[in-house]
């Protein structure tokens, strides 16, 4: 898929996400927009997988650890034919597939249940730490936010990547700057988030732009260093594509209303 036919993905992917969350007057849009060109990048330039076999051992695997921004994750299986775009009307509803945070034993293609923060990079590890023992070309990435990186658990899962050279392993940092009660800086200081990886053993690409398909791309194409997990570190705009949600704190876990949703509509049509 070439960088233009990205692009428009992206910009369906965003009206999926906002009339999902809209409709269901519910859910996490902030972090979902911000995320879109990081998933599509994952999931439509590097993972091997059969939407007819979701099963399948031999696919790559993919974990949402920031499992809040699963309407970003529902549009990206749905349009890959993982499950019908039907479904999108049930988003939050009970005894719906579609819940607020990813279910692997409802959703097809789904390969890990998110949610609890620190837990998504952990499981992505063991992953990776399965398929280097049973030599088998797996790849894994795993997606997090960067409030998330606040959880202790995520950097004893980076010293566990590192110890056990997972070169598999690809984690994606979606940096934003934001989180539910305000900007990171105010609530608990991230540092120097390059160097901390480095520290720990990761080869890390920091992209400038996060939301500029182009430069993810790049980045994922970017060969592991043998015996090293690979960070990309990108710095994203969150409620990136529209205009009255970017970098707004508030966008975190509030839904738009109906005038609002038309609005954002509006924008992304262009």
């Amino acid at each position: 898929m070439n960088i233009q036919a990205l692009e428009e993905k992206c910009r369906l992917l965003r009206r999926d996400i906002l009339t999902m969350v809209g409709n269901a007057a519910s859910g996490h849009p902030g972090g979902s927009l911000s995320a879109v060109e990081l998933m599509a990048g994952i999931y439509y330039t590097q993972m091997r997988f059969d939407p007819k076999n979701p099963k399948d051992p031999c696919r790559d695997r993919f974990v949402l650890s920031k499992g809040h921004a699963a309407p970003c994750y529902y549009a990206v299986l749905a349009d890959l034919g993982f499950f019908d775009k039907a479904e999108f009307q049930n988003f939050r509803q009970l005894h719906s597939i579609l819940q607020g945070h990813p279910d692997t034993k409802k959703v097809p293609g789904v390969d890990a249940s998110t949610g609890s923060l620190g837990q998504g990079i952990s499981i992505a590890v063991g992953m990776a730490l399965g398929a280097k023992l049973q030599k088998n070309g797996v790849r894994v990435y795993t997606l997090l936010g960067d409030g998330e990186l606040q959880e202790g658990q995520v950097w004893e899962a980076c010293m566990a990547a590192a110890n056990y050279r997972l070169d598999n392993l690809t984690i994606l940092i979606d940096n934003n700057g934001l989180q539910i009660d305000g900007r990171n800086e105010e609530v608990m200081s991230l540092g120097d988030l390059h160097a901390k990886f480095t520290a720990f053993g990761f080869d890390v690409i920091e992209l400038p732009d996060g939301n500029d398909i182009r430069q993810v791309a790049a980045a994922l194409e970017v060969p592991a260093m043998p015996g090293r997990p690979k960070c990309i570190l990108a710095h994203t705009v969150k409620g990136k594509g529209v205009s009255f949600m970017e970098n707004g704190v508030g966008w975190h876990g509030k839904a738009p209303d109906s005038e609002e949703l038309e609005r954002a509509l509006r924008e992304l049509e262009g």
